[in-house]
């Protein structure tokens, strides 16, 4: 089992980032939204199929690339804490939409619903790179097993992503018509996660080396 203030920190991360606007955000409450609280939870199966083949293919790979490379981390935890601070930008630049903007599509099967929640996982960068750049900074060789840290690791973050999207997208249709009305809030939510995870990307660049 990975270090105990690992598995917070990696969880605040899971957390910080599963509240971030993202292609699996976006395509979960724009379904809930124009088809109802059930297809975006048939969405979010797709999804968290998508969670469980990422975490298994970098569980597998970290566990070779530490073994081999002694200097991984170094490069692992730069390229991590500059993509969370890309994520920071995008979610207070100028001009940034809500996710939760009301808008129509057309209706999709159950079946549709889960494939296309798996692909968009799939082909989601921001879950790529916190596997392959922020999960591998958080294993520590010297713990325990780096294959069972990963594990984890990645089923702490499957689990904080689930119950945090299926309360979006049971509740997406409210929270949608409360930021039409309410706008400010709108901008004050896309600045907390911003602050929250420019300060996760500063403390990862200044963490000494394990």
């Amino acid at each position: 089992m990975p270090d105990v203030a690992n598995l917070l920190a990696f969880a605040l991360i899971a957390l910080g980032m599963v509240l971030t606007p993202g292609p699996n955000m976006i395509y979960l409450i724009s379904r809930s939204i124009s088809q109802g609280p059930v297809a975006g939870l048939v969405s979010l199966g797709g999804v968290a199929l998508g969670f469980v083949f990422y975490m298994l293919c970098a569980a597998l790979g970290i566990t070779a690339l530490v073994l081999a490379v002694p200097y991984a981390y170094d490069a692992i935890r730069f390229a991590g804490a500059i993509y969370l601070l890309w994520l920071a930008w995008q979610a207070v630049r100028p001009g940034g939409r809500s996710p939760f903007h009301l808008r129509d599509l057309p209706k999709d099967s159950p079946r549709k619903l889960f494939a296309m929640g798996f692909l968009t996982n799939l082909l989601n960068p921001k879950i790529a790179s916190l596997y392959l750049s922020l999960l591998p900074q958080f294993i520590d060789p010297d713990v325990g097993n780096v294959l069972t840290q990963s594990l984890a690791l990645g089923f702490t973050q499957i689990a904080i992503s689930i119950c945090v999207n299926a309360m979006i997208a049971v509740s997406a249709g409210s929270i949608a018509v409360f930021l039409a009305h309410h706008p400010t809030w709108a901008q004050i939510q896309r600045w907390l996660m911003g602050t929250v995870l420019a300060a996760l990307a500063v403390k990862m660049l200044t963490d000494a080396r394990r």
